[in-house]
């Protein structure tokens, strides 16, 4: 069932959305050469906790981490520990906050140092994929309209959207209907209607868009090595332009200690 959001539900979501952007920059910024990943989700958990929330990832379906940290060639899920970041990796942070009851849900794929043209390219189309997606998010249209014009602009650039794992409803849980491909499956899918909330987010792989999962029972990374990218927001449908939630900009929201 579509849970469509009344006016305080979506100043909930506003509100969550602002936490969890605020987390995602902050976290972005942190990110540097020679850092273990298990200290970013350290830095993470700190930050979510200095905004009054709590992760909507910890402990969800038994995930240990307080984000998603994705490296290099690993697409989502990723699980953070002694690896330490250098100079030319990318990296994936996927960030969800829990915030008075409402959780935002937002990532963004990051450069350690700076990276090759391949992988600063991907990443600039991934994110460009994922605006064009947003840009399609309009009361009247479908969900295959936001998949539509996500994996036109990927393809269009020689790469590939990953079909194992697609964007979601998302709003008092972290998966609700409807789901969100970033492909045109050829379902008729949900028409969009003003206070669905979605969490939209192209997964980009650089080679093939085959994936597996590693031993962990988490990490999943693309089958030929090729390196990924990952962008995401939550978006609420309104009668007129799509807004865009996570995006701290929005609200007075201050961490504790300032």
């Amino acid at each position: 069932m579509i849970i469509i959001k009344n006016e305080r539900d979506q100043a909930g979501m506003r509100a969550a959305g602002a936490a969890a952007a605020a987390v995602l920059d902050e976290v972005s910024a942190f990110v540097r050469p020679g850092l273990t990943t298990i200290e970013v989700d350290e830095f993470a958990a700190a930050r979510i906790k200095a905004y009054e929330g709590r992760s909507a990832f910890l402990g969800y379906r038994k995930y240990p981490c307080h984000v998603c940290i994705s490296v290099n060639e690993e697409v989502v899920h990723g699980i953070a520990g002694p690896r330490r970041l250098q100079v030319g990796d990318i990296v994936s942070l996927d960030v969800g906050v829990v915030y008075h009851g409402f959780i935002g849900d937002n990532a963004r794929t990051v450069a350690v140092g700076g990276c090759s043209a391949l992988a600063q390219k991907l990443m600039d189309v991934t994110e460009r994929a994922l605006y064009e997606g947003i840009a399609q998010a309009l009361p009247g249209n479908r969900v295959e309209d936001i998949s539509r014009a996500v994996q036109q602009l990927v393809e269009g650039h020689g790469f590939s959207v990953v079909r194992e794992f697609v964007g979601h409803g998302v709003g008092r849980s972290m998966h609700e209907e409807p789901q969100v491909p970033n492909f045109v499956d050829g379902k008729r899918s949900p028409q969009l209607r003003p206070g669905m909330t979605l969490a939209i987010e192209p997964m980009v792989n650089a080679g093939a868009p085959d994936v597996r999962v590693l031993g962990d029972g988490w990490t999943v990374v693309a089958r030929d090595g090729s390196p990924s990218a990952h962008f995401e927001h939550t978006v609420l449908i309104t009668e007129g332009q799509p807004e865009v939630l996570t995006c701290c900009v929005r609200t007075a929201l201050k961490p504790r200690g300032g």
